[in-house]
């Protein structure tokens, strides 16, 4: 498969605080990735960094063959950057449906698939941003993503602080709009065997670098390198890195 994004020695951050040290990583065409690290270690750096709000130190990013390094947040997602932030950034002001058909580009993606996937904002379609739970409100900006019709989505912590059926309704969601419908996309998780199963590869990240890079099944399955990479033992991070070669 060809390469959608393309990361070639990439350094950014915030001010004066350089947070990503020249990672390099690339993804292919309808492929997905897990971006995994304990917090604090540029997870969410290196998401915005796509998208294009942090302070750029170097290095390349290139989507479909095309440099996109310089450009701003907007021509970005006009190249076909999808962004669900943490913040979530929905409309409270809008109904379900405005926020939807505010933001919807031609392509597979209509509000009507979106309800179709995701039946409790079909229900509440009529209600206003602020007036949904929680999970209703991450549902909608997911779904804000999907009507861009992006070709890679970036999904900053999906799940996080979701009541539990709340995730397993998300984490189907992600299954199918990763493996049924082949949206590549980019997903950071702190649930890390539940996005692993759902996901083509891993990235994690130590300090701001990349220590592993592989397949999500076999991370998955390795539980004790899993734990060493996310840090529960001491010193995992930098053994399971030696045995990722």
């Amino acid at each position: 498969m060809p390469e959608l994004l393309e990361i070639e020695r990439l350094s950014a951050g915030y001010g004066e605080a350089v947070v990503l040290n020249e990672i390099s990583l690339t993804l292919a065409e309808g492929r997905s990735l897990a971006l995994l690290g304990r917090n604090g270690m540029g997870k969410t750096t290196l998401v915005n960094t796509i998208v294009g709000v942090t302070r750029w130190r170097g290095g390349t990013i290139r989507l479909a063959g095309r440099d996109i390094t310089r450009l701003r947040p907007d021509q970005r997602a006009h190249a076909g950057i999808g962004w669900v932030p943490q913040e979530r950034n929905i409309f409270k002001s809008l109904t379900v449906h405005e926020n939807l058909t505010a933001v919807a580009r031609p392509g597979a993606w209509s509000p009507a698939k979106v309800y179709a996937m995701f039946p409790r904002l079909a229900e509440r379609r009529g209600n206003l941003g602020n007036q949904l739970s929680g999970g209703e409100q991450q549902m909608l900006a997911v779904g804000r993503a999907l009507v861009l019709n992006p070709r890679l989505m970036l999904l900053d912590e999906p799940t996080e602080g979701l009541a539990p059926i709340i995730v397993e309704e998300l984490i189907a969601a992600l299954s199918r709009i990763t493996r049924d419908e082949g949206l590549s996309a980019i997903i950071v998780e702190q649930n890390a065997q539940k996005i692993l199963g759902v996901t083509d590869r891993a990235v994690v990240l130590e300090r701001g670098s990349v220590v592993h890079a592989g397949d999500s099944a076999a991370l998955r399955a390795d539980r004790a390198v899993l734990e060493g990479f996310l840090g529960v033992s001491h010193g995992g991070p930098k053994r399971a890195a030696a045995r990722a070669g």
